[in-house]
């Protein structure tokens, strides 16, 4: 009786070992959560893990296709229950808590020095917690204003470049000429205005969390934080150059009225481009100029799309050496192109197709040196923050509904209590 037990046992921790076919001479299977929607980056992305699949026979990816708008509530809930996948598709933003929480992987040591050292440190700021590396940034998008050409052009306004931008108040007269009779000069989509707000607002010297001495973060908001705020609360309540109705709106939201001449311009990522090649009507002549510069210049916070790796995956070194294999100058060049963003790595950045003035890929291209974490990136709490303070707060400021001093208030003094409980 004590034999067959042990034979069976014996049974079952063979099949145990062979369930991912590892250990009886098969391939190592990974799974490959990516959050690619449109459908150029998604063909990408299988396209990629084919020809992994093709010259790997020892290790194959399984392609899984996750969703940006459920994604953080759908990681959290594989981590818990142990069945999170082996390489991850997030962003930046959204890596803190995650990474503070024990389920990635250190990445310190299994990334080839190629990988590492292509993208800059500023990028690598951006998945950097403590002493540790939870993701590769790998796609980012400055925000740009999209305008349409031939009104700029028949208005007779300075249009600007990289080289020399229109500042925040130059920005705010232009946005006043170009109005009247029902058509504004530029229309904000705020329906979500905390990240917007902040990051546009390190043009102008805007911070607003600071880590003291003790590694604990609280809310300032100084003349630098205000620049941003001030000029889009005054052109939509002062000066009607910007659409009220547009403020709890998206993105798409605003491009029928743009492309119908309601606003000359909307400031958007500069993905959304995709989305006016394909509905911009037959003739319809738009180009993207760079957002407005401040104090610092053209600077602005990026929140990078990153791979990561769980720390409960059994083949760690597998699955950075498919993140390695992704992430190869070319390679990175075709998931840009697919998502129509900028790469974060030098050498695909300075690939040809990502220069052409075609859909102002040069003008994006030209961006990407200004780009910086975002304020927000290794704060603990944020999520919370922008939730229940920032947001609502933004909001009914821009609406009219509160002054500068109340935004101030709530930001700070709400903020720090919410900030408070992340940090003891």
């Amino acid at each position: 009786m004590r034999t067959g037990a042990l034979i069976v046992a014996a049974l079952l921790l063979l099949a145990g070992c062979t369930a991912d076919g590892t250990d009886d001479g098969g391939p190592v299977t990974l799974r490959f959560q990516s959050l690619a929607w449109q459908e150029e980056s998604v063909q990408a992305n299988k396209d990629l893990v084919e020809e992994w699949n093709a010259t790997h026979s020892d290790v194959k990816v399984d392609y899984v296709q996750g969703s940006w708008s459920s994604v953080h509530d759908q990681l959290l809930t594989s981590f818990e229950g142990g069945e999170a996948p082996d390489i991850i598709h997030d962003a930046s933003d959204d890596l803190a808590d995650f990474a503070h929480g024990g389920y990635l992987a250190d990445l310190t040591g299994l990334l080839p020095a190629r990988l590492t050292s292509d993208i800059p440190q500023r990028s690598w700021r951006t998945t950097t917690f403590g002493d540790g590396v939870y993701g590769v940034p790998f796609l980012q998008e400055p925000r740009v204003l999209v305008a349409n050409a031939t009104w700029l052009k028949r208005s007779g306004v300075r249009i600007p470049t990289p080289e020399h931008p229109w500042s925040w108040p130059e920005f705010r007269n232009i946005t006043r000429q170009l109005s009247g009779d029902g058509e504004y000069g530029v229309a904000w989509p705020l329906k979500e205005p905390v990240s917007a707000t902040l990051n546009l607002s390190l043009s102008a010297g805007g911070r607003l969390f600071h880590r003291g001495a003790d590694g604990k973060v609280t809310v300032r908001f100084e003349a630098g934080d205000e620049v941003v705020p001030r000029t889009i609360h005054d052109q939509v309540d002062t000066d009607h150059s910007a659409s009220p109705t547009t403020l709890g709106s998206g993105g798409s939201d605003t491009l029928p009225g743009f492309f119908g001449g309601r606003y000359a311009m909307v400031p958007l990522g500069f993905s959304y481009r995709q989305q006016i090649v394909q509905q911009a009507p037959k003739g319809f002549d738009w180009q993207v100029l760079p957002a407005p510069a401040g104090a610092d210049g053209l600077a602005q916070g990026v929140s990078p799309q990153t791979l990561s790796v769980a720390e409960d995956s059994p083949h760690k070194e597998e699955a950075a050496a498919f993140i390695d294999f992704l992430l190869r100058p070319g390679n990175m060049v075709r998931l840009a192109l697919g998502d129509w963003m900028l790469p974060t790595g030098t050498q695909a950045l300075a690939d040809p197709a990502l220069h052409t003035a075609k859909d102002g890929w040069a003008t994006g291209t030209a961006l990407a040196e200004h780009l910086r974490p975002a304020p927000a990136q290794a704060v603990r709490g944020y999520a919370e923050w922008k939730d229940k303070v920032a947001t609502p707060a933004f909001q009914e400021y821009y609406s009219g509904a509160i002054g500068l001093s109340e935004l101030r208030e709530r930001l700070e003094k709400d903020g720090n209590l919410v900030l408070a409980r992340y940090q003891r």
